[in-house]
């Protein structure tokens, strides 16, 4: 059973419980990869940008990248472990290596991850704004409680709005710093600011989505209420029929 297989037991205090805090922390892991999801993500570009520093040569710099980012996912595979985080990742460097090769530039390379990045930061903000954090919906099937948190749990969705615009926010701040060295700075001056800006505003996020949904109530398991539900009408179906038999036999 991992962590996110555990019952929440909720705290008589009202306060945070232990379990709640470990099947947060489980889940945020789940969804967004954990250390080694984040090491998968940040060497293909760490790899781009120090080939690039030494040599200016953009196509080796793209082709580098690329290859390293396909190994992620081999090894990964091989290993028969899950590829989600390193598929998604080898989407993105393999669009900024089409875009690297297209445009002959290294800021090229960049561009398409800002870009979605940049648009991130908005979906989130907007979500949060209009009452549909994107945040509940990335997490909801982690917590195995999909969208129940909308119209069943209030306390879920303001926590889930608190984190979605925490994540809008920091995203949009990221951005608002690199778009302006995209325009104006060298592409070697892009690379390692954006390396070093990779990490500091995921944990950023991740940590308030922790505090937030920590102190929120526990997920409503719709998914344990599903199999409860068929439980009952599979038992209920048995009940009927075994009835019937004693009534037959009666008749006879």
């Amino acid at each position: 059973m991992t962590s996110l297989d555990k019952p929440i037991t909720p705290d008589p205090a009202g306060e945070p419980s232990a379990d709640q805090k470990a099947v947060t922390q489980a889940a945020l892991f789940d969804a967004f990869g954990g250390i080694r999801g984040t090491v998968e993500t940040m060497l293909p570009g760490l790899l781009f940008v120090m080939i690039y520093t030494v040599n200016k040569d953009v196509k080796m710099s793209a082709i580098a990248a690329g290859a390293v980012a396909v190994l992620l996912v081999i090894v990964r595979l091989l290993r028969k472990d899950t590829v989600k985080h390193a598929f998604s990742g080898v989407f993105g460097v393999g669009v900024g290596v089409a875009f690297a090769l297209f445009t002959g530039t290294a800021k090229g390379f960049y561009l398409p991850g800002m870009i979605y990045g940049a648009g991130l930061g908005v979906a989130f903000t907007l979500s949060a704004l209009v009452g549909f954090p994107l945040l509940g919906v990335i997490l909801g099937p982690v917590f195995k409680e999909n969208l129940s948190w909308r119209t069943r749990n209030p306390g879920r969705k303001k926590a889930y709005t608190k984190a979605s615009l925490a994540w809008g926010i920091i995203f949009l701040a990221k951005y608002a710093i690199l778009f302006p060295l995209y325009w104006w700075g060298d592409a070697t001056q892009l690379g390692w600011v954006l390396i070093a800006l990779k990490l500091p505003p995921m944990v950023l996020a991740v940590y308030f989505t922790w505090v937030f949904l920590a102190k929120a109530p526990p997920p409503i398991d719709v998914i344990a209420e599903w199999e409860a539900q068929e439980a009952a009408e599979e038992a209920a179906k048995e009940a009927k029929e075994a009835a019937k038999g004693p009534a037959r036999h009666r008749r006879g």
